[in-house]
């Protein structure tokens, strides 16, 4: 289940948005976090799978009808099992309405989890 991040999950937030290539450094983890947390145009989810926070999905509202996958992220001890597949599902459910395309740092996992939907004029523009 998709969920919006809460305060209170800082600790895990940030321990899965560690794993991203671009967000070892604690410095950079820090502001990442405080970003979510102050700016209007973006939004973290995380995944439960019953009682446990399995994974998170980070977005900026770009436009009224584009959102930017920027964070995406699952437990190593739960990867391949498709969580990122049902995030992103579940994301394209939650907001059917904009374009959602992932970034830099996210465009291959995206891909590799999301190939049906990426238009071939969209990916080639990705690349």
């Amino acid at each position: 289940m998709l969920t919006r991040y809460k305060k209170m999950f800082n600790k895990i937030a940030m321990g899965l948005l560690s794993f991203m290539p671009n967000e070892k450094d604690l410095q950079q983890l820090q502001m990442t976090m405080s970003k979510y947390e102050t700016e209007q145009n973006r939004q973290l989810f995380l995944w439960k799978e019953q009682e446990d926070i399995i994974g998170l999905i980070g977005v900026l509202f770009v436009e009224k009808d584009l959102m930017k996958v920027l964070h995406i992220s699952v437990n190593p001890s739960h990867r391949g099992q498709g969580i990122g597949k049902k995030m992103i599902k579940t994301l394209k459910e939650l907001y059917p309405d904009p374009h959602i395309i992932p970034d830099t740092h996210t465009k291959a996992f995206y891909v590799k989890c999301d190939t049906d939907s990426l238009q071939p004029s969209l990916s080639e523009s990705l690349a």
